[in-house]
């Protein structure tokens, strides 16, 4: 299956430094995820188990819960992932500043994924999707990016500082600094 950021809109194959355009962004804050989930294994001295028969899968509920009206702030940038319609809306200042607006959504086999469209002041992006893994093992929540991404551990039944999860907070707390973007980005100049 081709990816959405892959195409045009009339289903055509995108031209090579578009495609690089478009996925620049997302790489971005996939990146960012991954880093963290590799610093996070690191310091535990050990990863999480990469197949492990006693892990569960979340239901679609409990993603719900974990996602809705909060707030995933990166380094430089965040995500909100509204209660209502489930909007998703997401900036990065990472080299060039990008925003996103789109909607997120959770599945019965344990996964989280966003489809917005990437922008810049230099680039009108195309809907893509990514999307995220999530599995509960000895109680704890672990993700990964798919397809193919390193388990990392994402929330531990006992609050631990490491915790990928630490990074969300409640409510649409970056909403003023999203706004800021939009303006900067779709402004003429």
């Amino acid at each position: 299956m081709r990816s959405l950021a892959m195409t045009t809109k009339r289903g055509s194959r995108a031209q090579p430094h578009r495609r690089a355009a478009s996925l620049a962004p997302l790489l971005a804050i996939c990146c960012q995820v991954a880093l963290l989930g590799t610093a996070n294994a690191a310091a535990k001295d050990k990863a999480p188990a990469e197949a492990d028969a006693s892990a569960a899968v979340p239901s679609a509920y409990e993603l719900k819960v974990l996602y809705q009206n909060r707030t995933w702030v990166w380094k430089d940038g965040a995500a909100y992932f509204a209660k209502d319609n489930r909007r998703l809306r997401a900036w990065t200042s990472q080299d060039t500043t990008w925003v996103a607006e789109g909607r997120w959504l959770v599945t019965k086999d344990g996964k989280m994924c966003m489809e917005a469209a990437w922008r810049s002041k230099d680039y009108a992006g195309e809907i893509g999707r990514t999307c995220f893994s999530h599995r509960i093992n000895g109680g704890n929540i672990e993700q990964r990016k798919d397809p193919d991404g390193q388990w990392y551990s994402f929330k531990h039944s006992a609050e631990e500082p490491s915790d990928e999860y630490k990074k969300f907070e409640q409510g649409d707390t970056k909403g003023a600094q999203f706004e800021e973007t939009r303006k900067l980005v779709d402004s003429k100049s």
